[in-house]
Order: structure tokens, then sequence, then C-alpha cells
């Protein structure tokens, strides 16, 4: 039994989704380093794996029937945090030591210091052939548990992912599910001026992957999609997400600037306000 609520009900993920927002928000302007845009600009996606998809056990991090997920663009590590912290992996209150000295929650995800982070993550392009040993690890085990993976489209620029997608189709790995970020834009302008990745579906499919395209802000269509993945069987899965970097706060929306510069003060205010956060 896991022993979480997990919920379907769209307006409970929304609720938890801007809970996710605010607590990232928070924690970044009390460091004053950190990614604010990709952050955000995946928020409703992870929402919506550990408070509805995933199974898992806040008090049995360990638990060996637990969904495993990969955060292969560790920048977004506050994202990460706050849904840990949220789920109950950990007090709320340590939101408050990101990248401080000798706090667990460090700039990019570790897995040596934080419980409820699978794999150590940072160094782009990596995550996506971690997934595949997971998965493949699972498989060989008989544990019926699933693997997702959430990429940058920045990141999809490296190389190595593009060896690890014609792994997971050549071993047939269907107990993964990758996600890619899709919003255009990466630290030094948009992916299409930077080095172009379209057309992104069709690079998938040809690598021999179920891909679907999906509005990754959209939760409903999220959840049916999640739950589509799972019943691809003999390949793996990739969920193309269309998203806004730094969704939900105006001043921070589709803006390359917030990729790694947090909000100050006053941004916070105007931030919180729009997220219906009182303080």
């Amino acid at each position: 039994m896991v022993d979480f609520f997990q919920s379907r009900d769209i307006n409970f993920l929304k609720e938890k989704a801007r809970q996710v927002r605010v607590a990232i928000l928070k924690m970044l302007t009390e460091a004053g380093s950190g990614h604010t845009g990709g952050s955000l600009s995946s928020a409703d996606i992870v929402t919506a794996l550990y408070f509805y998809k995933m199974r898992h056990k806040p008090n049995e991090p360990q638990w060996e029937q637990r969904d495993r997920f990969i955060l292969s663009k560790g920048h977004a590590a506050p994202l990460l945090y706050a849904v840990l912290a949220l789920s109950g992996y950990f007090d709320v209150e340590l939101l408050k030591t990101l990248r401080k000295l000798h706090s667990p929650l460090q700039g990019h995800p570790s897995s040596k210091l934080l419980k409820g982070v699978e794999v150590s993550t940072g160094s782009l392009g990596q995550g996506l052939s971690i997934a595949n040993g997971i998965a493949l690890g699972l498989r060989l085990s008989k544990i019926k548990a699933r693997v997702y993976c959430l990429l940058g489209d920045g990141e999809i620029q490296e190389g190595q992912v593009w060896e690890a997608a014609m792994t997971a189709s050549h071993y047939s790995i269907d107990n993964l599910c990758a996600i890619v970020d899709l919003n255009d834009l990466q630290i030094d302008g948009r992916c299409s001026d930077v080095m172009k990745i379209d057309p992104v579906a069709k690079k998938w499919e040809a690598f021999g992957w179920h891909v679907f395209q999906i509005n990754g802000h959209d939760l409903e269509e999220i959840v049916e999609t999640l739950d589509s993945a799972e019943k691809i069987k003999v390949k793996p899965s990739v969920i193309i997400a269309k998203t806004v970097k730094g969704k939900g706060v105006s001043i921070f929306e589709d803006k390359v600037e917030y990729h790694g510069i947090t909000p100050t003060l006053k941004e916070l205010e105007i931030a919180l306000k729009e997220l219906g956060e009182n303080g």
C-alpha cells in the first residue's frame, strides 16, 4: 500500500502546483541564486507525477517498489525540492536553506545528501542514460515500477541523449517515460538560435519511441497522457510537453534572463500576488 495520498482531482493538482511555484520562488529569493525559469516551466508536470501518478512513500524513500524520478535537468533543483517537501519527505522549513553552506539542498540535487533524490544530477545529457540503467535493473529484478526522466529542450542538444534514446528503443525499455520540457529557451537564448532541435517529435519517433505531444501546463492533459504512456508496451515513451519558461508569473514568462536569475524582493511580492499568496 502507498502511504501517500494521490489524487486525480484536477483542482487539487492545480492547488498543489500553485503551492510548488510559491515554494520555488520563496526559496530562490532567500538563496539569491538559482534557476527560476526552468523550475517554474516544469512545475505542473512534476506536480502531476508526485501527487497523482507515481507510487512512492515519503516515509520510506527506499521502498523497493517505488516509481523513480530522474531530474536530468538538474539545475531545476528548486522544483524537485519543493515537491519533495510538500510531499512530506522533509520539513518545508528546510527549503529556506537552499544553496547555503552545509545544506542538503545544494544548487543541483545530491542523492547522498537528501532523501527522495534518486540520482545526483546537473551535468546535462546524462539523466536518460541513468534512467535506462535503472529501468533495465528494475526489469531484471522483476519489479513492476516505472522510471520518469525529465529533460530540458536545450539539454537534448547533447549527443549522449540520443545514444540513450537508441539504447532505450533497442532494449524495448517500456517501463521508462522521458519528458521533454519544451520551453524554447536555454541559458544563451532561443533553442532555435543556439542549436536547432526541431523537429523534436519526429526525431524521437525515428529513434523508436512512442511520442506524445501535450500542453505542459494543462494538468488534465498531463494526467491523461501519463496514464496513456503507462499502457505502451515494447517501446519507451516520451512526452513532448510544450511549456512556457517562468510559467505562472507574468514578469518571468518567456524571458531568457530568468533562466539563472532569482527574483528580487519586489519581484517576489509581485509574483506572490499573482499566485494568490498573501505572504
